[in-house]
């Protein structure tokens, strides 16, 4: 897979022509401590193996790893590097189905994505769900770190 520009939309039409199309991947983003500490803050979420780098360097993944709902969090901002939807009045994040977090993210690991556009479903006159399935990896691993399929609202 090679970096792209992001495919630009501009009509219920064009949306429905994406079916079968994979977009991406997006470009490499660092997954960086303060990031991961931040995101344990907000969450709430403190479990040692995110933010305690002395303790996690002894465990099995040698470091401290993402929380999976990171991954899962940073996917509508990397959708955006994909896929431009002009001219639309609404364009929503309905929500997630089969959802996997199937293997860590290392701290200081580069993550990408890549989104597969695999239905259309018009709701009513110029309202369609859109549903991808997002897959985010690591440059470490051959096997992706989330996978899940996203249903985006779009309202013209």
């Amino acid at each position: 897979m090679s970096e792209t520009t992001p495919r630009r939309v501009a009509s219920i039409e064009e949306l429905k022509n994406l079916v079968g199309v994979t977009l991406g991947p997006t470009r490499w983003h660092q997954v960086a401590q303060d990031d991961i500490n931040a995101f344990a803050d907000i969450t709430q979420d403190h479990q040692w193996i995110h933010i305690d780098t002395e303790r996690a360097a002894e465990s099995p993944f040698g470091g401290t790893i993402a929380h999976g709902l990171y991954g899962l969090s940073r996917t509508p901002a990397l959708m955006a590097e994909l896929l431009q939807a002009e001219g639309f009045r609404h364009v929503l994040n309905y929500g997630y189905d089969k959802v996997r977090f199937t293997s860590p993210v290392p701290v200081g690991s580069r993550i990408r994505m890549s989104a597969e556009v695999i239905r259309a479903e018009e709701r009513s006159p110029g309202e369609l769900d859109v549903v991808t399935r997002l897959t985010l990896e690591t440059e470490e691993s051959d096997k992706p770190s989330l996978v899940a399929e996203s249903i985006g609202r779009f309202v013209s």
